[in-house]
Formats: C-alpha cells, structure tokens, sequence
C-alpha cells in the first residue's frame, strides 16, 4: 500500500500544477476498478481521485489524460477534467478531478443517448487517433488508416487475435479468426462508417451519472473509427437503459446492418477479455465468431 510520503508528493504536484495549496488530510481507497488502484485524497476543502499502476504503465495514464480531453472539449457528454500525471515511488499515477457519481438511469440515460449521438458527430478525415493508448491495460494501436475496414482487420479485431496465438489460444479461435479477417468486407455491404469521436470502452461500468443528474464519462480508450463500435459495447454487458438506445436512435438512427455488426465489434472485447483473464472468455469468443461467419453463407 502507498505511503504517506507517496501520496504528499502527489498532492505537492497538484499544487504546483493548479497553482494553489493542496495541503492532504486523508487518502482513502475507492473500490470498483480491476486495472487500476483507486483513492480519493482531501483536504480540507477540496478533494481529487487518483488512480495508481506500475510506473512502466504511465503511457497508459498520459492517453487516459488525452482521451478525456477530448472528450471534454466537444462540450457533449461530460468528462472528469485530468489535473496532472507522473512517476513516485516507483508507481504511475493519474490524479483527476473528483466527482460525485451515482448509477444513471432514466432521464440520465435519455441524455446519455442525446449526447453520445452528438459526441459522435465529431469527425476527422482518418480512423485512428494521433497516439496509441490501452484498451484496459493491453496496448490498442490507432495508426492511422484511410478505410475503415483495413483499421479494424489490423489494428482491432488482427491485433487481438495475435495476442492471443502468443498467449497459448489457438485451434479454432485462430482459425476462424482468419476467416473473420478475410470475410470483413461481407459485413459493410451497402454500409461505409465515418471516422467519429469514440469513448472506445463504453460498457456499463464507464457511465454514471453526477450530483445534478448529468451524465458523465470515464475510463476512455478514444479513437476515430465506426460510431457502431460504441453503441455496441453498450449492449454487450448490460448496464444501459432502453431511455438510452432509444434517445440515441431518435438523435442519429442506426443502420439497419447494424444487428450483425455489433458482434464484430463486442467480439474484440471479449478476446481482449480473454487476453487479460483468462480462459473463461474462449467458448463465448468462438461462439461469437462461428455465428458472424455463419452470417456470410
């Protein structure tokens, strides 16, 4: 566990970054993460949240930091503001501000919906993003590419699917991997995605909603690429309304292709689910891929 001379060098770097004293009274953990660890540091009349890792990982924390920046500057859905980032002690950190979250549902969820739509709206003229970041804590590469089908075969789906091979996981999941990779073009028929503004790991533990009621965002892995992947890591471990699809529909309907393609996007979070935890991810990876390829029969 962090000292106190660790977390007093951390609130020396707040106060050196926001120009006034931050002078720590408690450091208390916060539970509810699996990546990172949590606390919330006060003092007497404000308070930050921290997020700590090994210091080799503060790459992760400097994307984190980028990626709710640009969130925040669509001036869409809200974002925890990034204070500053470092290296103490040995161990990577992240200090944001602290806010004071509750579950969202209802109108929260209908604003969600509105908003994202709008997030979305935001565009460049490339997939990817100018830097890589992480995807939990394993590397998700954002070179840019012109198509979007040649970003999600290389750096998505292909990405993936290597890393499972060196962890051990081959057989069927490599090889109906490959024939996924080979078949991508079977699934965007009629269908060609503009790069938008993604959260990137929108699932229902990334949502909540603030004290006014205002939904808010967190833990992003941002890139430009297929509005569709967002909305379908919503519905990929639950935790989202039907206010909330239904909001999103009414902002920016969905292409009528999108029931298939959801699987093709959520399946790259269920093998990075497998890479980071284990095997317990593989039947649900498989089962996923033989239902896309029984698709393009």
């Amino acid at each position: 566990m962090a000292g106190t001379d660790f977390f007093q060098s951390i609130a020396q770097a707040i106060s050196d970054t926001t120009g006034e004293a931050f002078n720590l009274r408690h450091a208390t953990t916060v539970g509810g993460g699996c990546i990172n660890f949590a606390y919330r540091l006060e003092s007497e009349n404000n308070a930050y949240f921290v997020k700590l890792n090994r210091q080799e990982l503060l790459p992760m924390f400097e994307a984190e930091a980028e990626g709710l920046r640009e969130i925040a500057a669509t001036q869409t859905v809200r974002a925890p503001l990034p204070v500053c980032h470092g290296v103490s002690g040995g161990q990577a950190w992240l200090v944001l501000e602290s806010l004071s979250l509750r579950a969202g549902r209802g109108a929260c969820d209908r604003l969600l919906g509105q908003r994202l739509a709008a997030m979305h709206q935001i565009a460049r003229p490339f997939f990817g993003w100018h830097r890589d970041n992480t995807i939990g804590s394993t590397p998700q590469p954002n070179s840019r590419r012109e198509t979007w089908l040649e970003f999600w075969r290389e750096h998505r789906l292909g990405f993936q699917l290597k890393l499972a091979e060196s962890q051990g996981y081959g057989g069927r999941l490599q090889r109906d991997g490959g024939k996924l990779l080979e078949c991508l073009p079977a699934f965007f028929i009629g269908y060609q995605p503009r790069p938008s503004l993604l959260h990137g790991d929108l699932w229902g533990g990334n949502y909540a909603a603030d004290e006014s009621g205002q939904p808010v965002v967190f833990d992003p892995a941002c890139y430009y690429g297929d509005r569709e992947a967002d909305v379908a890591m919503t519905e990929l471990f639950g935790g989202f309304g039907a206010d909330f699809f239904a909001a999103y529909r009414d902002a920016w309907p969905l292409h009528e292709g999108y029931p298939i393609r959801k699987n093709l996007y959520n399946v790259y979070h269920v093998i990075n689910h497998l890479n980071l935890f284990g095997g317990g991810y593989l039947a649900q990876a498989e089962g996923m891929m033989a239902r896309l390829l029984a698709e393009t029969r």
